[in-house]
């Protein structure tokens, strides 16, 4: 039970968070439901933990038996997921990509990893233009007659996986000069920066606030729940 309060708290005081910095818990609550499906994962330990057993399904060739304990560890898992993702999409609402990066590369987080996903966010536009001026020139060359039969699924595969292959080779060239043009232009594994950006006064005390709430919240769960 000492766990599920700690969830609820956790869970609204990143709603109580998402108030203040006006982006309502509606649309954290809607990004977060991409996290619902690996929830499946754990749907197993229901049957396969023992304790406090609820009932059975006889499937014929077994049969399942419910656990109380299995229920919870899933509820559980569900609420820690559901919350850290909800979390997650502050986060990432909050705080332009390259602030994150930024924040990241002060907290000591390998560099090589800060450089992946840097490249990686940044030929995603090289990869979607790519496919808009693909998509507008077989646009552009197609003709459809009125009342003529659509080709079949198979050549409709073809067409799609000889695009995709095109699409590869080209942003891939791109990339390369993209590349090529960075390295000329002073990078060296990590974007440079002319100074440091100090942290302002607000986001000190922002993360003051935040550690005092995360210490007291461990004070306050030890004190009620010292065996939870």
């Amino acid at each position: 039970m000492g766990s599920f309060l700690a969830l609820g708290l956790a869970w609204l005081a990143v709603l109580v968070v998402s108030l203040v910095a006006r982006i309502g818990p509606q649309r954290v609550i809607r990004g977060s439901f991409i996290a619902l499906p690996f929830v499946f994962a754990a749907f197993p330990l229901i049957f396969t933990k023992h304790g406090d057993p609820l009932g059975s399904i006889d499937l014929g060739l077994f049969t399942l038996r419910i656990s109380g304990e299995g229920i919870r560890i899933v509820a559980t898992v569900t609420l820690k997921s559901w919350i850290s993702v909800q979390a997650a999409a502050l986060l990432v609402f909050t705080t332009t990509f390259h602030d994150l990066l930024e924040g990241l590369a002060r907290l000591r987080f390998p560099r090589l990893m800060i450089a992946i996903v840097s490249l990686m966010y940044r030929y995603l536009a090289v990869l979607t233009g790519e496919a808009s001026r693909m998509m507008r020139a077989r646009s552009a060359r197609m003709a459809e007659q009125a009342g003529a039969r659509r080709p079949g699924v198979r050549w409709q595969a073809r067409v799609v996986g000889n695009k995709v292959g095109a699409l590869f080779i080209r942003s891939y060239e791109r990339s390369e000069r993209v590349y090529v043009a960075m390295q000329s232009r002073g990078y060296r594994g990590q974007i440079a920066h002319l100074h440091e950006r100090p942290l302002a006064l607000t986001a000190w005390a922002t993360l003051c606030g935040g550690l005092l709430m995360a210490v007291m919240f461990q004070f306050a769960a030890r004190q009620w729940f010292p065996h939870s």
